[in-house]
């Protein structure tokens, strides 16, 4: 068997799958069908590279925070979920901060930095990307993520700021070089561009570099958008509002040069390292929770 199924200090995502049995079981039926029939194999992986893990049922067993009520918007004719705060009346008149998550991640895990919005004079307004949560549908792409922002923000846009976190940034940083209606933007852990990715994710399952290259065409002629427009360089000129960007030099799922690299390119962003804190857990941290608001009441001006 491949040792690129063990899950290799180079590849962020093989760490992320784990290189349990079930993704050996998986490695060695898409080999095959990569083998047998090509067109077939690429078509399971596609489907497999677009389908979250953990599903959605798991984060759906968390409680339902009282402080928190969900609506629902239209979308690729299905709903997304949107979370907003109880207190209608106090946040009538706040900056609106849209929060999004990563891959296979949810709302709620942005709500410990809703709260903190909240509690210093915010409207936070949290998303389930397609896929996702509370949210219809059980795959997902980059590019849908992308479209849900725009969806989201027709209806309840403009925003003071958006704050994201991982794949969630990279929508975000690539939807606000198109024209979303953003003043500030807070990047958590930023993922990498797609191109690096698919490759960490064909190798997690032993497949070979070929196989990578006929998803990355795959995904290009089904969502109709460049990968390249995911690049720094694509993106990082686009970007005129002052971006914060933040990212743990522990991270072993995005790793921090990804984030260097973005903000030695944009013409108003600002790193702020922090250690011993990972991919998520920088969610829950009141020193993160606390950058991001000062960053976000600089030059504070209403929607």
């Amino acid at each position: 068997m491949s040792s690129t199924t063990t899950a290799p200090a180079n590849n962020p995502v093989a760490s992320f799958y784990g290189g349990n049995r079930a993704v050996r079981w998986l490695g060695a039926a898409l080999r095959t069908a990569h083998r047998v029939a090509p067109a077939l194999g690429t078509r399971l992986t596609m489907r497999l590279f677009f389908t979250p893990m953990p599903p959605k049922w798991v984060s759906r067993r968390q409680a339902l925070p009282q402080a928190w009520r969900i609506d629902s918007l239209p979308f690729d004719g299905g709903k997304l979920a949107v979370w907003r705060h109880t207190d209608i009346e106090a946040t009538a008149e706040r900056p609106r901060v849209l929060l999004v998550h990563g891959w296979a991640g949810d709302a709620l895990q942005m709500r410990t930095l809703g709260d903190a919005l909240h509690a210093a004079g915010f409207e936070p307004v949290l998303l389930d990307f397609p896929g996702h949560g509370r949210s219809d549908g059980w795959r997902s792409t980059l590019p849908q993520f992308v479209r849900a922002l725009f969806a989201v923000s027709a209806r309840l846009g403009p925003w003071h700021a958006v704050v994201a976190h991982s794949l969630g940034a990279l929508a975000t940083a690539h939807a606000a070089g198109r024209g979303l209606p953003v003043q500030r933007l807070a990047l958590l852990a930023p993922s990498p561009p797609p191109s690096p990715f698919i490759g960490w994710f064909a190798r997690s399952f032993g497949l070979a570099d070929t196989a990578a290259q006929q998803l990355r065409a795959s995904i290009e002629r089904r969502e109709g958008v460049p990968l390249a427009q995911f690049e720094p360089e694509w993106i990082a000129p686009r970007l005129a509002q002052p971006t914060l960007v933040i990212h743990d030099r522990d991270d072993r799922v995005a790793p921090q040069a990804v984030s260097e690299r973005l903000v030695r390119l944009l013409p108003r962003g600002e790193l702020s390292p922090t250690e011993g804190l990972g991919h998520r857990r920088l969610l829950g941290d009141a020193a993160v929770a606390a950058a991001v608001i000062a960053h976000l009441q600089i030059g504070d001006t209403r929607p």
